[in-house]
């Protein structure tokens, strides 16, 4: 095996233990107004979520991502912008420390390193292998269906007074165990998610400058690598 195609596989291993898992999240960002001052039933929460998951159409946002490798104890932050479209369409767009484009549609995925000239593609069916991942992206997923959720312990509210919650897959295949989410007491939309991975790598994504149902363009989530650019076929 080439170095370059080793270094595909390490990096899309990586993707799909930290970006397919939140991207499944991002259709319950929309805005909804909290009125009760003290902490709602969990149930009424993930009836909120659940209601507003099914409304959303598309969505972007600036995100902060803080990845932490626990074998190595290095901690690497990246930022750049996010992008989906219903169904099954992504854009995640790295602009620091170093500029990366992954770029998702129903049929295609493709992750494109500039500064390297290389873009590696796969069919996108071979990375929404969770089927509770394929069900939220594909605008089906029930959250009482592939979730059990709770208040995060022992703090539920954060500094701000938003709610900490605890996602544990019901998928025993899936990546990861527990996702933890903060979700914005007055807005509803999801201002952070962060998990680890089976091998005790910590995630931290949040997002700021949340836009939902602004009518992104299909455009935006096809790729073509440019000129000069080596292209290698993932399996």
């Amino acid at each position: 095996m080439s170095k370059k195609k080793f270094k595909a596989n390490k990096l899309v291993t990586a993707i799909e233990a930290r970006f397919w898992l939140i991207a499944a999240l991002f259709l319950i960002f929309l805005p909804s107004i909290v009125l009760a001052e003290e902490l709602p039933p969990i149930d009424d929460i993930v009836q909120k979520l659940q209601h507003v998951y099914e409304k959303t159409e598309d969505f972007k946002a600036n995100f902060l991502q803080e990845t932490t490798i626990k074998s190595i104890k290095k901690t690497e932050i990246e930022e750049g912008n996010v992008f989906f479209k219903n169904p099954k369409n992504m854009l995640w767009n790295y602009t620091k420390p170093r500029a990366k484009k992954l770029v998702i549609n129903r049929h295609t995925a493709w992750l494109y390193l500039p500064q390297e000239k290389v873009a590696y593609w796969q069919k996108s069916d071979n990375i929404f292998q969770s089927k509770a991942l394929i069900k939220f992206l594909s605008g089906l997923g029930k959250l009482k269906d592939d979730f059990s959720i709770k208040y995060a312990e022992p703090e539920t509210l954060d500094k701000n007074g938003n709610y900490l919650l605890l996602l544990i897959s019901l998928e025993k295949s899936s990546a990861y165990n527990v996702l933890k989410i903060t979700v914005g007491k007055n807005n509803f939309y999801i201002l952070q998610v962060s998990f680890d991975d089976v091998l005790g790598n910590s995630t931290i994504v949040k997002f700021s400058n949340i836009s939902i149902n602004t009518g992104l363009t299909q455009k935006i989530f096809e790729f073509k690598p440019p000129a000069g650019v080596e292209i290698f076929k993932m399996p």
